[in-house]
């Protein structure tokens, strides 16, 4: 195809005049037409209907849309699982069983991965007993028996007693804060008047609210997404009340005390090689002008009346660090203010994120990798349209992540990950970049459709998108930022804003450590407590503080520490 020839045009029909005619009307007719011809009001009726579905049918397509995508719009999708787009199990090939993968009779085909296949994920069911971290342990005695006695069974043996004793697990409600009334004692002296009251007993402090109460409302609050109001009324309930303005005071004068540990999640996540990043909308209702024109100093001709949660996620070492940022800056100019503390010596780290112009920092050079899930999706929205080229696209990636999935249960390196991905999935992407060039070369597709449209928007990104084959370390995907982002999305969705700026700080300041604790299989709340805890410790040297240390400080600091209350 010349590069100057345009391609040709997809007509739509016109706009059909408009007609109402009610579904059971349209039936009825339906049925008359098997007794005979029908009457001309009756034709006219289902030519309109006929030529309403065709207009439908084109708008969408020419909406690079499809009914299934309208579907997941309005009700959402469940899973974009390639078996669950497919509709049906596919084989090892890369393709359905009894077809052929559109386009590739050119290309040679991988043998079958022995080791692709997987066991069947086990299904929902009870915690186990280890799960029950934070339970309070009691040791039970037999009331009759001790090791050493004669068997009451056989009456010769002689009892010894086992390591794993036997479990069980009760669990009890409670509300999320309790209350606890000390009762001190007064006497009144008769003849001086003079009031004497009980001292308060050891270890109850000075403050009415404990470090535990502000980590359990910042965790409610920020982890779980509930609204200070909710949480009041939960409290109501339990006959403990803690008004929601109380709540924001709480977290309100802890963000200082966090804030060493946050500074330190973000001078460590500038050192990491691999850097993620993508944001979501947000509303904060109290943003002033001069707020904006702040956020904004670099680039003062800006307006930009958006607000946004940008999340970013740092990988070093096997450990991640999740950063939030809320504001009128994009999540490119939020990594640029993480890598302006990196340090000066190393090397650009990997970006990861989708194709958009605002997720990169202008001000720092990075190694660009983009998000093969965005470009995959491109084509699960045209499966209906397009089922025979999706099939193909989908299944060839399906091997490439099943090569990811078994290099994680491996646990390899950056160094064999990328022998094995170039061993394994090059091939497989090698032949996916030879079927796309052959849709356009030998004219199978139209680059103006929406099919083309998909190929095009990969192929733009193809050195990006392969970035995974030619660097260690290099990412397939974004989803680490996605699921990261859904802490944001859930308070959105649960409590609709931030009611100011400063409010909004303080949501990232407890979702960053939140969220940081969970990624590295550490209870938020213990973490949220030590911190508060062992301020003035932190300030020092918050470095000692971090998730996946604090616990190897505290021992040293108390080598007898008591849980949290």
């Amino acid at each position: 195809m010349s590069g100057n020839k345009k391609p040709p045009q997809q007509h739509r029909p016109p706009l059909p005049e408009r007609l109402e005619v009610p579904i059971e009307e349209i039936a009825a007719i339906v049925e008359r037409t098997q007794t005979g011809a029908l009457t001309a009001p009756d034709h006219a009726k289902l030519k309109a209907a006929m030529a309403t579905l065709a207009f439908l049918t084109a708008e969408l397509q020419a909406k690079k849309t499809s009914l299934e995508r309208l579907r997941r719009m309005l009700f959402g999708a469940k899973t974009e699982t390639t078996r669950a787009v497919l509709g049906e199990k596919a084989d090892k090939e890369g393709h359905a069983p009894g077809t052929e993968a559109p386009g590739s009779d050119a290309a040679p085909s991988l043998p079958p991965d022995p080791s692709s296949s997987k066991p069947k994920a086990p299904g929902h069911g009870r915690n186990a007993v280890s799960a029950y971290t934070g339970a309070e342990q009691v040791t039970v005695a037999h009331p009759d028996l001790h090791s050493g006695d004669a068997c009451p069974h056989c009456t010769e043996g002689t009892l010894y007693r086992q390591n794993e004793p036997a479990q069980l697990v009760r669990i009890t409600g409670m509300a999320p804060l309790s209350a606890t009334v000390y009762a001190c004692d007064r006497l009144r002296c008769h003849l001086c008047g003079e009031v004497t009251t009980a001292p308060a007993p050891e270890g109850v402090g000075p403050e009415k609210y404990d470090a535990t109460a502000t980590s359990m409302v910042g965790l409610l609050k920020y982890g779980a997404g509930l609204p200070f109001n909710r949480i009041e009324t939960l409290q109501a309930g339990m006959g403990i009340p803690l008004p929601a303005a109380t709540q924001w005071d709480l977290v309100r004068k802890a963000a200082p005390v966090l804030a060493p540990a946050h500074a330190e999640l973000l001078h460590q996540a500038a050192q990491a090689p691999v850097l993620y990043n993508d944001d979501t909308t947000m509303k904060v209702l109290k943003l002033t002008k001069a707020q904006r024109a702040a956020a904004l100093a670099d680039d003062a001709h800006i307006e930009r009346t958006g607000i946004f949660t940008s999340g970013i996620v740092a990988t070093q070492e096997g450990r991640q660090i999740a950063l939030f940022f809320t504001g009128v800056r994009h999540a490119g100019e939020n990594l640029a203010t993480v890598l302006a503390h990196r340090a000066a010596d190393l090397p650009a780290p990997i970006q990861m994120c989708d194709g958009l112009s605002r997720n990169a920092p202008s001000d720092f050079d990075t190694v660009m990798s983009s998000c093969l899930a965005h470009a995959r999706r491109k084509y699960v929205e045209l499966t209906e349209t397009f089922p025979e080229e999706v099939r193909f696209v989908l299944e060839t990636l399906r091997e490439v992540y099943g090569t990811e999935a078994r290099i994680q249960a491996e646990g390899l390196d950056p160094e064999p990950r990328l022998l094995r991905h170039q061993a394994e999935s090059a091939p497989r992407m090698a032949i996916l970049e030879q079927w796309m060039r052959t849709q356009f070369e030998e004219r199978r597709i139209e680059p103006n459709s929406t099919l083309g449209a998909a190929i095009r928007y990969m192929q733009k990104r193809w050195p990006e998108l392969t970035l995974f084959l030619r660097v260690p370390g290099a990412p397939l995907d974004n989803n680490v930022t996605e699921r990261v982002l859904k802490k944001a999305i859930l308070h959105r969705k649960n409590a609709l804003f931030y009611r100011t700026l400063n409010g909004a700080h303080v949501g990232d300041t407890f979702m960053s450590l939140i969220h940081t604790a969970e990624l590295n299989h550490v209870a938020p709340f213990e973490y949220l407590v030590a911190l508060q805890r062992h301020a003035d410790a932190v300030a020092a040297n918050p470095a000692d503080w971090m998730p996946w240390n604090y616990q190897a400080t505290l021992a040293l600091q108390n080598p007898n520490p008591e849980p949290p209350d």
